[in-house]
């Protein structure tokens, strides 16, 4: 089981993955365990040297009392340090952005995040993505239909 941020590939240039911990409550884990989770309109941001996961949405657990977590707080990620520093050195050239793509299970149990530092696309660049994937889905018709006969 995993959420996904199915726009990001459409909208930006993946440079590099890293995979973080995420700081969670024990209500914000039921909550994505029920699958109640959106990262897409989520973005990661290095504050005080630490990263953070910004508007990132949790729905609160249904069973929670008092205890129930805020819906958008932000979230600490949990990296290596050379890790964070090889980030941020990355993030000062400009255009370039941290963005969740992933929130997922490892082996162990624990909740996973995946990060990418990207670079936004042109609008001529998305277009030319939509004509590849219309390229490919007539593509695939053709040869079903070639395999029916």
């Amino acid at each position: 089981m995993s959420i996904l941020n199915r726009k990001a590939k459409f909208k930006y240039h993946f440079i590099e993955h890293y995979i973080a911990g995420i700081q969670l409550f024990g209500t914000e884990v039921k909550s994505i365990r029920q699958n109640k989770a959106n990262i897409m309109e989520s973005f990661c941001q290095i504050k005080h040297g630490e990263l953070y996961s910004i508007n990132m949405y949790i729905d609160e657990y249904k069973f929670g009392t008092n205890w129930n977590h805020s819906i958008r707080r932000e979230r600490k990620l949990l990296l290596k340090k050379q890790e964070l520093i090889r980030i941020n050195k990355k993030l000062k050239d400009p255009g370039l952005t941290l963005i969740p793509i992933e929130l997922f299970f490892n082996d162990k149990g624990y909740i996973k995040l995946k990060i990418v530092l990207a670079k936004g696309k042109k609008t001529h660049d998305k277009r030319e993505s939509l004509r590849k994937k219309d390229f490919l889905k007539e593509i695939n018709r053709s040869l079903k239909f070639k395999n029916r006969i």
